[in-house]
């Protein structure tokens, strides 16, 4: 046997190996998610081994050491307090409320991180939906998209420098980008959840947000006061159909056409034949969020001995940067960059 062509041979060394290496993960792709809340202390999250809710006193010293290992971007999610919240998300567009003081205390101390904020009404929906459930029980959509661009413009009054709406309503792409612009933020980008779908993989970020809708549906009675409206327990009716991909190239095509300046794929791992989909599809820059379900099984793995965390992390991420991805959320953007730069 005296094959010509030897595969081997540039797999022989880790010199060899690092030279022909197709895909090569950077800090520069991270976004660290953080978790907020009004409290002063900063508390562990349960669901989410090694992440914590932060309290704004604990906020800007965590994105100090983020923007000290290279990560050029943090996302900020909010847990509300549940006396603020009501059917309509009002408190989302609190220009005082939690996620602009947090914007705005980043942006005057570090003002070269970049700052994205979540655009949905579920943190602060008394109903727990992306947007506002009506007297039947359905998500209205041109009202949630009203109170999604009021949110919007009320984070870019706070200095953020990317809105990120992911409550997948129709036509939200569009009205937040005339929003902004008719009030002098034509430069804060949007970064658009664009094929977000109703994923199993979101558990650990819903606890960590308490942002879940009902588990239960209300039962009628024929005695006592009216019932309570219905409200869905699940948002297949808005969030994409797991089972489906043809339908992400047409939401690439219309968040791009009605002005998105990034595209997004969530979640990461189970989709990436939709992120690999959307590369093809688009010369726009791609983002996929590595979510809370798909972090919590690597610690949970590692914790038990059953995989070795840093090998099995960055495998992960670099299969996302593989499929497609220009920037990857992910909760071990910290643990990741340190690796990456020991």
């Amino acid at each position: 046997m005296h094959p010509l062509a030897r595969p081997r041979r540039n797999r022989a060394t880790p010199a060899i190996r690092r030279l022909v290496r197709e895909t090569r993960l950077s800090v520069d792709q991270l976004v660290y998610p953080l978790f907020l809340h009004a409290d002063d202390t900063d508390t562990p999250i349960a669901a989410l081994p090694g992440q914590t809710r932060w309290s704004l006193q604990g906020l800007l010293p965590r994105a100090q050491e983020t923007a000290d290992l290279g990560i050029p971007a943090v996302a900020l999610f909010p847990k509300i307090d549940p006396k603020l919240k009501d059917p309509t998300g009002a408190e989302s567009a609190n220009p005082d409320g939690l996620i602009p003081q947090a914007v705005r205390l980043l942006k005057q101390h570090l003002p070269d991180l970049l700052v994205i904020t979540d655009v949905a009404l579920d943190p602060y929906n008394a109903d727990g939906h992306d947007g506002i459930v009506n007297d039947q029980g359905l998500i209205e959509n041109d009202p949630s998209v009203e109170a999604l661009c009021k949110q919007a413009l009320t984070h870019a009054d706070a200095g953020a420098d990317l809105v990120a709406p992911s409550d997948m309503m129709d036509g939200r792409v569009a009205a937040i980008r005339q929003t902004l612009d008719t009030n002098h933020h034509q430069n804060t980008a949007i970064l658009s959840y664009t094929a977000k779908y109703a994923s199993a993989f979101y558990g650990p970020f819903r606890d960590a947000l308490d942002s879940a809708p009902p588990t239960q549906k209300p039962t009628d009675s024929i005695r006592g006061p009216a019932p309570p409206k219905p409200i869905p327990t699940n948002k297949s009716t808005y969030q994409m159909d797991p089972a489906n991909r043809r339908e992400a190239h047409r939401e690439a095509d219309l968040d791009a056409h009605e002005g998105a300046d990034i595209l997004m794929v969530k979640p990461a791992l189970p989709y990436l034949d939709v992120l690999r989909d959307l590369r093809e599809l688009t010369p726009l820059p791609l983002a996929a969020y590595h979510v809370s379900g798909e972090y919590a099984m690597l610690q949970h793995a590692a914790a038990a001995n059953a995989l070795d965390l840093r090998d099995a992390t960055l495998e992960s991420l670099t299969a996302i940067a593989r499929a497609g991805a220009d920037l990857i959320f992910t909760y071990s953007a910290p643990e990741a960059a340190q690796w990456l730069n020991p």
